[in-house]
């Protein structure tokens, strides 16, 4: 993810030309995401952190973002969407709805590993209580809708498809969560849990590569 690339120290940045507001939004937004990921928790970030990091005044923060919660929303939304875009490409990469759906869960493993500190804020932060992230309710329906092919397709025993999308993403959230809480532990790799998931809950048969 292009947001998350290591950050150079950044000399002070002169006053925006016309039509650059806009880009100093992004630019805070990726710092913020970046600090976000090494924090894992947004409760630490201070808006001086994310304006020195982007090299301008603290007080610039604030003519983007009403507040903390306002740039720490923003980023998240941003770092969602650019997910979600990524499981797609993922999933369309594979080729029955199977082994799309097998994919998807595949990439999101990977994408946890690489982004740990953004996944806690995302799915473990205190955030989650204070403001309803509406933006992650797509990986939802994108998953349910997944699992919906497979069954369309007769791949797996006829069920509803929300429900076995829930279980599933239950199971998945927990295996990548333990292993970003404990990662000392010596744990199975995360595609045996993933097949054993699709298995067990969704009911499919996988081939062996």
């Amino acid at each position: 993810m292009d947001a998350l690339s290591s950050a150079s120290s950044s000399p002070a940045r002169g006053r925006n030309r016309r039509g650059q507001g806009e880009q100093l939004r992004r630019d805070i937004i990726d710092a913020t995401l970046r600090i976000l990921n090494e924090l894992g928790e947004d409760e630490a970030l201070s808006l001086r952190a994310v304006a020195r990091e982007v090299g301008i005044a603290a007080t610039s923060v604030y003519i983007h973002f009403a507040d903390r919660d306002a740039l720490v929303f923003a980023a998240l939304e941003e770092c969602t969407r650019d997910l979600l875009r990524d499981l797609d490409r993922a999933e369309s990469a594979a080729g029955d709805p199977v082994g799309r759906l097998r994919a998807r869960l595949l990439f999101l493993g990977t994408w946890v590993r690489d982004h740990a500190g953004l996944y806690k804020v995302l799915h473990e932060s205190s955030l989650n209580q204070r403001t309803h992230l509406a933006f992650k309710e797509e990986l939802a329906v994108r998953t349910t809708a997944a699992v919906q092919r497979c069954l369309d397709a007769g791949l797996a025993p006829a069920d509803d498809a929300a429900t076995l999308a829930l279980d599933l993403r239950a199971a998945v959230h927990g295996a990548v969560s333990i292993r970003v809480n404990e990662p000392g532990l010596a744990w199975p790799p995360l595609q045996e849990q993933i097949d054993r998931f699709l298995i067990k809950l969704i009911g499919v048969s996988l081939t062996k590569e």
